[in-house]
């Protein structure tokens, strides 16, 4: 497989089912992305520090300027926050969520600006930060700027949602602004994706996945991204506690102990 076979009105379940990801396109519409796009664009310059991440980056990083917002939807008392939480459970994103995991809650929120000449993210996998058991997380992607191969759009391994979560390697610091690397399975290899804003990866919390540092001279790759677990989730890391149920209301699960693929040495809160 060289590319993926973009989805429309009908989510193959069995392309899921085999791959471990698929993209929708057109889920969202380009109006939708501009007010995205703008309200984080205008947090970042005016409050880069409200809800950006501590990646222990150098100041004179370009992601310390922009850094990746984590979980804006618990905030609420900003634009950006009230934007995360609708879009988190919109419909149209719940209705694929449930078709590929069935009823769910929202676990995790994020928005990365990805900027000219940004390092990208070495080849991971989510589940290994969230921790949910006795399932996994599912992914939603949504592209809110073009991106492609120029921009560092993500490349996924399909088929690799079939390992376990495993211990990552150390990436190359000159490629990933993150730490860990995860080599793809014997037998798979990586595709990349093309999207426009308002198309949705959807991709399963095992599935190998990153992308390459942003080499364009002008274009950011902004992208809002979701992470959700099976309502019949027992366990979850602390960290994304509470979840959002459909109805907007936040619950608690039990939050997962120690004991992954790297011991009690899970490295880093968030994907």
């Amino acid at each position: 497989m060289t590319t993926l076979r973009p989805q429309h009105a009908a989510v193959s379940e069995a392309d899921y089912g085999r791959d471990g990801v698929i993209q929708v396109n057109g889920l969202f519409t380009a109006g939708e992305m501009d007010t995205v796009r703008v309200a984080f664009t205008e947090l970042v310059r005016h409050d880069r520090a409200a809800l950006g991440a501590d990646d222990g980056l150098a100041p004179g990083d370009i992601l310390s300027r922009y850094p990746r917002f984590m979980q804006p939807h618990r905030r609420t008392d900003l634009e950006v926050g009230r934007l995360a939480r609708r879009f988190m459970m919109d419909g149209r994103l719940l209705a694929v969520v449930e078709r590929l995991i069935g009823p769910a809650h929202g676990a995790q929120s994020m928005f990365y600006f990805k900027p000219p000449t940004a390092r990208g993210q070495a080849m991971h996998q989510d589940n290994y930060f969230l921790r949910a058991r006795p399932q996994t997380c599912l992914a939603a992607w949504i592209a809110v700027d073009d991106c492609d191969a120029a921009n560092g759009a993500l490349s996924v391994v399909p088929g690799s949602h079939a390992m376990e979560v495993v211990c990552p390697e150390e990436a190359d610091a000159d490629e990933s602004f993150t730490r860990g690397l995860v080599r793809p399975p014997a037998g798979t290899r990586a595709v990349q994706t093309s999207m426009r804003p308002g198309d949705v990866l959807f991709f399963h919390g095992s599935l190998v996945h990153g992308s390459l540092p942003n080499t364009t001279a002008d274009r950011f790759r902004r992208s809002l991204i979701f992470h959700y677990v099976p309502r019949s989730s027992r366990e979850i890391a602390s960290w994304y506690l509470p979840l959002v149920a459909p109805d907007g209301s936040d619950l608690v699960i039990a939050a997962a102990s120690g004991g992954g693929p790297c011991g009690d040495a899970w490295r880093g809160a968030a994907h």
